[in-house]
């Protein structure tokens, strides 16, 4: 019997590795990928990456007033881990992720942001969902040069090297939405309404900004509420006193539940006044109810109710994992093409390094996303679509309209700020 020489295993391992170095990543082995990328060459900035595995962070809120709308977040970022988990990973690493909360407190998610990018040392971080979390962890994103992954829609007026803005922002959501609103419902007058804090604030100074100075409309009121707020009715009676064309609402989490139940039984329905909001997804609409809502529009990127390859798949998957009452909505697939994105962009960067990876983002296409198709710009946002949708009692929304084509990101549009 001939006796093995382990010399013979390395040098056709050498071989193989040779003849797979010519190949596409995707068409590598874990194994093979790992080798090719050693992790001295692919790690120079002391990350939490190991041969086997690389470290990521989450951190959202999973309690308070924004679990409501963070945690299909948090789903969907898992989701998608797992499938290139199931992949094989990145550049032959599994994803490993550490979970943290930021419990709907800025504090908070600062202090739980800088555990993970100095104490933990991970590679990318997915996470955050209103503006004033983000803004409260950009500083530290920035100082010890992290890589954040922010998938809600938002005010714009950002730019940053260190975060991928995988919703989208004004000039993409508002506008577009309120030209729709003045010319398919002939909209003249609007009531803006929102949460007391800088997303809400800054998109009405840019409705209004539009709705009066490019539309030439006019704005008959304006009211904000601390989050968290659950009793709307003085509000109620200002708009009725008002009758304006349009509700214009950007309330966001909880809140939700009791401002929609409380329209209703004001008698604010859908056959009597139009509503647009841009804050209501599949996910708020789980504790409003579809029958508290239903006939009022949504203008976002994304509906579960598309009707594409992409996103049948999508819908197919995130179900089998957490059931078939679950639900998507649209912040919920921005945050499923996070990992994605940094997937993409670590192995055209062929680097865990965060400078590396930035460099690497603009251009990035996901043809695969389950919105149709997205580009990173250079300005770190992504190139999309927007729709209009119309709820539906079952809690979903009907697309009733869509911008011909992507529309380019501007989070610094003159004339609005």
């Amino acid at each position: 019997m001939d006796t093995f020489d382990p010399n013979d295993f390395s040098s056709l391992r050498r071989r193989i590795l040779q003849g797979l170095s010519a190949m596409p990543l995707a068409g590598l082995p874990a194994w093979a990928l790992a080798q090719q990328f050693p992790t001295a060459k692919v790690n120079t900035t002391k990350l939490a990456v190991t041969d086997a595995e690389v470290t990521v962070g989450q951190l959202h809120s999973a309690t308070g007033t924004m679990a409501i709308s963070e945690t299909g977040s948090i789903q969907a970022e898992q989701l998608a881990i797992d499938q290139i988990n199931a992949m094989g990973g990145v550049l032959g690493r599994k994803i490993k992720v550490i979970k943290e909360d930021g419990a709907s407190d800025w504090p908070t998610f600062a202090e739980k942001s800088k555990k993970l990018l100095v104490n933990d040392r991970v590679a990318a971080v997915f996470g955050c969902w209103t503006s004033a979390s983000r803004k409260a962890v950009l500083p530290i994103f920035e100082k010890e040069n992290g890589m954040l992954y922010y998938p809600t829609f938002y005010e714009g007026l950002e730019q940053s090297k260190n975060v991928i803005y995988t919703g989208q922002e004004a000039t993409q959501q508002i506008i577009w939405g309120l030209d729709w609103a003045a010319k398919e419902k002939k909209a003249k007058t609007f009531f803006l309404i929102g949460s007391d804090y800088i997303w809400p604030r800054t998109s009405n100074k840019i409705a209004r900004k539009h709705i009066e100075n490019f539309q030439k409309n006019k704005v008959v009121g304006e009211e904000y509420y601390p989050l968290g707020h659950t009793n709307f009715n003085s509000l109620i009676n200002k708009i009725k006193v008002a009758k304006p064309d349009c509700i214009y609402a950007i309330i966001v989490g909880g809140s939700n539940v009791a401002f929609y139940k409380q329209l209703k039984a004001a008698g604010i329905t859908a056959d009597k006044q139009f509503l647009l909001t841009i804050s209501v997804t599949e996910d708020e609409v789980l504790g409003i109810g579809g029958e508290n809502i239903n006939g009022f529009y949504a203008a976002m990127k994304y509906f579960q109710s598309l009707d594409n390859p992409n996103n049948k798949k999508f819908v197919e998957a995130f179900k089998a994992k957490y059931g078939p009452k679950s639900v998507i909505g649209d912040v919920t697939q921005a945050a499923y093409l996070g990992p994605w994105l940094w997937k993409m962009a670590v192995e055209k960067a062929g680097s865990f390094d965060v400078d590396k990876v930035a460099a690497a983002s603009p251009d990035i296409e996901f043809k695969e996303a389950p919105e149709g198709y997205v580009k990173i710009h250079k300005n770190h946002h992504l190139w999309s679509k927007t729709r209009v949708g119309l709820a539906q009692t079952d809690g979903q929304f009907k697309v009733v309209a869509e911008s011909p084509n992507l529309i380019e990101p501007n989070p610094f549009p003159k004339g609005y700020q």
